[in-house]
């Protein structure tokens, strides 16, 4: 039989017995068979790495038994790539361009033999053997790079029964997994999958990063250099900033821009299709590391960005079995701390796990249809999350109807080894592997499934027809991004789509837009009188530490020094401090800056080197010596402006009462146009309008609350947790947020009936079931306000609206509850906008002792803002009505002994 006018010995390809999967593939697009030889000539030994692969990730292939240089560029060269390379004996590597790793020796790429011939060596471990291919056949590409091709495009996959479109997609999975041997299942359920050569499946890694705008991950390829196609994409704030603009649309857009250019680089094999993103936990406590990672602190601002941002991303709801990208909501369930993340395990009420920790979850599986859930580091009432039937099962799979073929789990990046080594859950490798799988985590971020697998099946642990069924998933959810077929709905997206205008212009739009006044005494919007500005701090300077963490590589970024720059004639800059520094040796430098200047602009605040992931923060306060330069600064009694700069709020008090200090506004982590956007606000160009999304609180909170108590109401000396339970005084409140203008509102005609009975709020709507429209979704009512702009300034305007009660359901009673947000564009002065603001049934529900979210009887009271610039009363009668119900509890036989570390019961 040949293939390409060679044997299939020549390149590597076993006949197998399973003949009948092999099929002429009329429903397929085989390229036509030619022959061809690779013209390869070696060019040096370079030094590779786990993160930033010289050639890519995207084309690697595991050859076991054929490995050879010549035999890899066969392979590379006949699918267009100028470029192969062999690693570890059986790894070929193929890409458009080489980039990176140093240049070494020859012996380093010489201690593997090759698998197929061993008098030939094959690399080194991290070390690429790497070849220039004189003869690539032709196929389309950008700069160098070239274009995937759909797998059932290539040869020799194209003729198999997992290419014959004529079939269902089950049963083309099916096939091809009964082409496959154990051990060849097994490594493909690792996050860095080894594909199976000998089929022309080739490898595929599965940790992207998108977060905020592709960012650098093991699967992420940037070129070099910057400028070049594909060496950088639009990189939007943090969501922690962008979530304080209040703007559902705006996060549509960031996210349909990043859903776009991440496809334009993975159509280019410069990443994959799936991206392990959004992080929705919410940001519980204010010490949080991964805080800046989220939008909020309030579940149901969360829930809302997750109705926005996962369409975006994956290309919209009408279309699940063809994505532009696969998103991944993370990390499934109650994560919120880096300390002791590996082993810790919470154990919050029934109520606070329906009403807070599941509700972001929630949006993102059943209403918005997300592709991929992770499970977390963390175990839940005992049980380390991804071994969790609870969460994995019951909840996702049967309440969520997370149970479409093309979806599926995947664990935290060692987070299936953890459930032994670290949680003790198990008293092996191979039964922790074992009951992960059981519990439905499909896919190992790590080497335990790869490495203990084959164990666990022969041991009866697991079975074979459950990693297939994992496999299953993984595969039919790579079909709906066009994996296997292509698909022409996204399959145009190239260079030319990254990094557009209009990406830049909604990049700016973002960072200013979620910007936060905190303090202003009329000192800005700035005066244009003042003429020699003096820029100090530690973020006067910032480029890519605005960005934050999980971020990429930036076309550019506006430094505050170089927007400063570019709007004043005379700015000084003096670093004056570190974040987290106690040297005051630039202190005098910071002085003679400001002692020269008419105005002074500190900005500083917190970064990534004392907030990020695997690290909290200890205390609230202002790092380092900042505040006693700061107050230095003061003691001049010119005019002075604090920039706050940072994902967690700290301790502001003393800035606050300090009259020298003019203003203050908090910038977050604004992206790569923070520099404008800070100096715009300031300017007055644009208007502040966005609010806090977390409690400001004093730095004494860490000594109220234990970081590692979950629980969110009040109880005796405890004072409870985010502002909606919390009964101590904030600092500032979630939701403030001041203006450079003045605003009146009004409520458009009668907001509300006096009463609702609770039953009639369901009548003739459509009934709650398998297809049907959930309760806690269906609409209560929309207030419109009518919001005038009485000042001198054209502003936007954000309205929050917040529910009470102090008699409808169970005591203890929140202080108040977000349920409904929107924010007005451009209102200029002496106009008027109308907001409408919807409510949802869902949002009147609260949780019963079982955990059932359920609307009560009782006296309600609606009003806009912590100012409570429009209030509104209703009560509700009749008898309560549950509207979703908590996930019950079953009881769970595992395969092998387990070891629990706390109570496994709901609480």
């Amino acid at each position: 039989m040949k293939f390409f006018g060679s044997t299939f010995a020549s390149v590597g390809l076993v006949v197998l017995p399973l003949i009948a999967s092999v099929i002429s593939a009329s429903n397929s697009t085989c390229p036509p068979a030619v022959d061809y030889t690779a013209d390869l000539k070696y060019v040096e030994c370079r030094q590779d790495g786990y993160y930033g692969r010289i050639l890519g990730r995207e084309r690697k292939v595991i050859f076991r038994d054929t490995n050879t240089p010549q035999h890899c560029a066969d392979y590379c060269g006949r699918s267009g790539y100028p470029w192969a390379g062999v690693e570890a004996g059986t790894q070929c590597f193929c890409g458009g361009q080489p980039d990176g790793g140093a240049i070494t020796g020859d012996a380093n790429c010489s201690t593997y033999t090759c698998s197929g011939d061993k008098s030939q060596k094959c690399g080194g471990a991290f070390f690429l053997q790497l070849y220039k291919i004189n003869n690539p056949l032709p196929v389309e590409k950008v700069d160098g790079d070239v274009k995937r091709q759909p797998l059932c495009h290539t040869s020799p996959l194209c003729e198999h029964t997992v290419c014959d479109t004529s079939l269902p997609i089950s049963e083309r999975i099916g096939s091809l997994l009964s082409e496959m041997t154990l051990d060849e299942k097994i490594v493909n359920t690792v996050n860095a999958a080894d594909g199976v050569g000998r089929l022309g499946l080739p490898g595929y890694d599965w940790w992207n990063e998108a977060l905020h705008g592709l960012a650098q991950a093991p699967g992420v390829k940037f070129n070099s250099p910057n400028g070049s196609a594909f060496s950088y994409a639009t990189s939007f704030p943090m969501a922690i900033t962008t979530g304080s603009a209040f703007d559902d649309p705006l996060i549509g857009e960031i996210a349909s821009v990043i859903g776009r250019e991440t496809r334009a680089f993975a159509n280019f094999e410069q990443c994959g299709y799936d991206f392990w993103t959004p992080n929705i936990n919410t940001f519980l406590d204010p010490r949080w590391g991964r805080g800046q990672e989220t939008p909020s602190e309030d579940s149901f601002h969360t829930q809302q960005y997750v109705k926005q941002l996962v369409p975006g991303l994956q290309g919209g709801l009408d279309h699940p079995e063809e994505k532009q990208i696969i998103a991944t909501c993370k990390h499934f369930n109650l994560y919120y701390a880096e300390t002791n993340r590996y082993g810790e395990n919470y154990s919050a009420t029934v109520q606070d796990l329906a009403e807070y920790f599941n509700a972001p979850f929630k949006s993102c599986v059943r209403d918005v249809a997300v592709g991929s859930v992770m499970c977390s580091y963390n175990a839940a009432y005992g049980v380390p999350s991804c071994a969790s039937e609870y969460f994995l099962q019951d909840t996702l799979r049967e309440n969520w109807n997370f149970n479409e073929p093309y979806k599926y789990v995947v664990g935290d990046c060692g987070a299936v080894e953890y459930i032994h080594t670290i949680h003790n859950f198990t008293d092996s490798p191979a039964e922790g592997a074992a009951i992960a799988l059981n519990a439905g985590t499909d896919l190992d971020c790590g080497l335990t499934f790869g490495s203990y697998l084959n164990e666990s099946i022969f041991n009866n642990y697991t079975t074979e027809a459950r990693l297939n069924q994992a496999l299953t998933r993984l595969y039919t959810g790579l079909h709906t991004v066009g994996y296997f077929d292509g698909h022409n709905r996204y399959a145009n997206l190239s260079w030319s789509d990254v990094a557009t205008e209009d990406a830049q212009a909604l990049n700016y739009r973002s960072a200013w837009e979620g910007m936060v006044l905190l303090k202003n005494d009329g000192l800005l919007p700035l005066s244009a009188s003042y003429k020699k500005v003096a820029l100090i701090g530690p973020y006067a300077n910032a480029s890519s530490q605005m960005q934050g963490i999980y971020a990429g590589q930036a076309p550019y970024i506006i430094t505050p020094l170089q927007a400063a720059e570019a709007n004043w004639d005379s700015v000084q800059y003096a670093f004056g401090t570190g974040v987290n520094g106690s040297n005051t040796t630039f202190f005098s430098e910071a002085m003679e800056a400001a002692k020269s200047a008419d105005l002074i602009i500190y900005l500083g605040g917190i970064d990534d080197t004392i907030e990020r992931e695997t690290m909290d923060r200890k205390s609230l306060t202002w790092p380092g010596n900042q505040l006693d330069l700061v107050q230095q600064l003061s003691d001049l009694s010119k005019p002075l402006t604090i920039v706050q700069f940072g994902g967690g709020q700290i301790d502001d008090s003393e800035l606050l009462a300090n009259d020298n200090v003019n203003a203050l506004l908090w910038a977050g982590y604004p992206g790569q146009e923070g520099g404008n956007a800070v100096v715009d606000i300031l300017l007055g160009k644009q208007a502040p309008a966005g609010r806090l999304t977390t409690t400001q609180y004093a730095a004494s909170y860490v000594d109220e609350v234990s970081f590692f108590n979950p629980d969110l109401r009040p109880n005796g000396s405890y004072p409870g947790r985010t502002y909606k339970w919390y009964t101590g005084k904030p600092v500032l409140p979630f939701g403030y947020g001041l203006s450079y203008t003045t605003f009146d509102l009004a409520w458009c005609g009668k907001p509300l009936k006096q009463s609702y009975r609770i039953r009639d709020l369901f009548n003739k709507r459509q009934h709650h079931g398998a297809k049907g429209t959930p309760l806690d979704t269906l609409p209560f009512v929309t207030l419109s306000t009518t919001v005038s702009n009485t000042g001198n300034l054209t502003s936007d305007f954000s309205a929050l609206l917040f529910l009470s009660t102090s008699n409808a359901g169970p005591a203890p009673y929140p202080n108040k509850w977000l349920v409904s947000y929107a924010r007005a564009h451009g209102i200029a002065p002496g106009k008027s906008q109308t907001i409408n603001l919807d409510i949802s049934i869902g949002s009147l529900a609260r949780a019963d002792e079982n955990g059932d979210l359920t609307v009560y009887p009782g006296k309600y009271r609606l009003a806009i803002d912590n100012d409570e610039l429009l209030k509104a009363e209703f009560e509700l009668v009749g008898e309560p009505v549950i509207v979703d119900r908590l996930t019950r509890q079953g009881v769970y036989e595992y395969t092998v002994p387990v070891h629990y570390n706390a109570s496994a019961n709901l609480v």
